[in-house]
């Protein structure tokens, strides 16, 4: 359930090497801390599924995916569609 996602907020992370690619593939400024920036979207999700080992998050046109397990923000890029 999405709820699971949303009670361990204050435990995601990412890597430096994530930290890049998700600036990167939603262009945001370097000034912008992307873990919180992530967690907020997350919060104000429109849709949040758990597929296997990671949980999809969709909020407008951004997907944000997130390790299950180590609770890690693998990537977040615009949705291809709309």
């Amino acid at each position: 359930m999405s709820i699971d996602l949303l009670n361990t907020l204050e435990q995601i992370h990412t890597t430096p090497l994530g930290i890049e690619r998700i600036r990167r593939n939603l262009g945001l400024a370097d000034q912008i801390d992307v873990v919180a920036w992530c967690k907020d979207k997350i919060r104000e999700a429109d849709h949040i599924v758990r597929q296997g080992k990671n949980w999809y998050v969709h909020i407008g046109h951004v997907s944000i995916t997130v390790n299950a397990s180590s609770l890690t923000i693998i990537t977040a890029h615009k949705s291809k569609k709309g």
